[in-house]
C-alpha cells in the first residue's frame, strides 16, 4: 500500500474529531462527501458523468456487483489472466460454476516479449462463446501491461463485457474510460490512489444501468436526502451507478481522506507520475539489463511497477536476505522481484537497492 500523505492524515484527524460532537454532522454531509469523491475520481479517469461512479469498500465488492449482473449462459466462458489477484478471480469462479460456464485463465511462459505474447494470447482466446474478460490494467506480479483498447475492440465484436481491476494502476498510470470504454472499472483506493484502506471507487458503464445491487440500503434510493420522508419507502434508485454504492457510504472519517487523496492525484496527474518514474528508473534498469537481470521492454510494462527477473546464478533467497539486512522493502512474486516506485522515491532509494543487487550478482 502507498504511504499516507500528510494532507490525508490531517483530513482524517479532523474527521475523527467531528465524532466527539456528532451534532456538527449535518444531513447534507451524508451526501456532499460522496459527491465530492465521485467527482474527483471521475476526473482521474476522464469520466463524463460523475454519477457513473460508486463508492465501494473493496475490489471484491465491486467485482461481485458486476458478477451479479453479467448475462452468462451455460457453456459460456469468462476469460482472465493467469495468476491475477484473487479478488478478481473468486467471483468469476463461483459464477461460472453456478451457471455451468467455464473460467479460462490465459497463461504464457516466461521469456522474451512476454507482454506482447500475453496480449496476443488473450486476444486469440476471445471468441463467440466469451461472456466477459476480467483483467487488471497491468499484472500485479510483474507489471505486464495489457492492451485494453485492443481487448475492448475484440470483446465488442463478440458482445462480451470487459471488467477491469484498476487497483494496481489507476492513479499512477493514465486510464481513460472514454477511450477504453470498460463495462466496469473497479479500484481499491489504498494503493496508487493514495487513499485509506477499506475504501474504493468503481465506474459502471451503460451495460450496468438498471442492474441489481448486491445490497439494499436507504441512501441509494431516490429522495434519500429528504430525511422526513425516509419512512415512505421508495422503489426507485438513484440514477446510474448510485444504486451500487455500499451502505454507510458517507463514512465521515474515510471519505474526507479519500477526497483529499484524489485531489492530490489529480494535481500530480498520472501521466506525469509515469514520466517521473520512467526518468527515475531508466539508468538503473539499463544497468540491470547489462548485468543479465530480466526486464520487459518499456512498451510492454508500466513504469511504476517493474518486474525484475534474476540472473540464473542468483538465488531469490539470497537476494531477499540481502535486502532485508539493509531494510530495503520490495515485493517478491514467484521468481520476480516487484519494484514499485512513485513520486515519493528518488535516486537515493534506487542507489540503496542497486548496492544490494550489484553485490549478489
Amino acid at each position: 500500500m502507498s504511504p499516507q500523505l500528510k494532507s490525508v492524515e490531517s483530513a482524517g484527524r479532523h474527521a475523527v474529531s467531528l465524532k466527539n460532537t456528532p451534532n456538527r454532522v449535518a444531513p447534507t454531509d451524508f451526501f456532499n462527501l460522496v459527491r465530492n469523491v465521485k467527482a474527483a475520481f471521475a476526473k482521474t479517469i476522464n469520466a463524463a458523468e460523475a454519477d457513473r461512479v460508486a463508492v465501494i469498500p473493496s475490489v471484491s465488492y465491486g467485482i461481485a456487483t458486476v458478477a451479479r449482473n453479467l448475462p452468462i449462459e451455460k457453456g459460456q466462458e469468462v476469460i482472465i489472466a493467469a495468476d491475477q489477484f484473487p479478488s478478481n478471480y473468486y467471483s468469476w469462479s463461483q459464477l461460472t460454476t453456478e451457471k455451468g460456464g467455464k473460467l479460462t485463465p490465459v497463461k504464457v511462459d516466461d521469456g522474451p516479449n512476454k507482454g506482447q505474447r500475453w496480449n496476443e494470447a488473450i486476444l486469440a482466446a476471445i471468441g463467440p462463446n466469451t461472456a466477459a474478460v476480467a483483467l487488471s490494467h497491468i499484472h500485479w506480479a510483474e507489471g505486464v501491461l495489457f492492451d485494453l483498447e485492443a481487448i475492448r475492440r475484440k470483446t465488442k465484436e463478440v458482445g462480451a463485457w470487459l471488467i477491469i481491476d484498476g487497483t494496481q494502476s489507476v492513479g499512477a498510470l493514465p486510464f481513460d474510460v472514454q477511450k477504453i470504454q470498460p463495462d466496469a472499472l473497479i479500484c481499491a483506493a489504498y494503493k496508487w490512489l493514495m487513499g485509506p484502506y477499506s475504501t474504493g471507487v468503481a465506474y459502471f458503464g451503460p451495460t450496468m444501468d438498471g442492474g441489481q445491487p448486491i445490497e439494499e440500503n436507504w441512501i441509494n434510493r431516490k429522495g434519500s436526502d429528504d430525511f422526513r420522508n425516509l419512512v415512505n419507502y421508495q422503489s426507485e434508485y438513484l440514477p446510474l451507478a448510485g444504486r451500487y454504492c455500499v451502505g454507510e457510504q458517507s463514512n465521515f472519517i474515510l471519505m474526507p481522506m479519500l477526497e483529499v487523496a484524489l485531489q492530490q492525484i489529480n494535481a500530480w496527474e498520472p501521466v506525469r507520475i509515469q514520466e517521473y518514474c520512467a526518468n527515475l528508473n531508466r539508468p538503473y534498469l539499463e544497468e540491470l539489463l547489462s548485468m543479465d537481470y530480466h526486464i520487459l521492454p518499456e512498451g510492454q510494462r508500466a513504469q511504476h511497477l517493474v518486474g525484475l527477473g534474476l540472473p540464473k546464478e542468483v538465488k531469490m533467497e539470497a537476494v531477499q536476505a540481502a535486502l532485508a539486512a539493509q531494510s530495503i522493502l520490495v515485493s517478491v512474486r514467484g521468481q520476480t522481484i516487484r519494484i514499485a516506485p512513485n513520486v515519493y522515491n528518488n535516486t537515493q532509494d534506487w542507489e540503496r537497492l542497486m548496492e544490494v543487487l550489484r553485490k549478489v550478482k
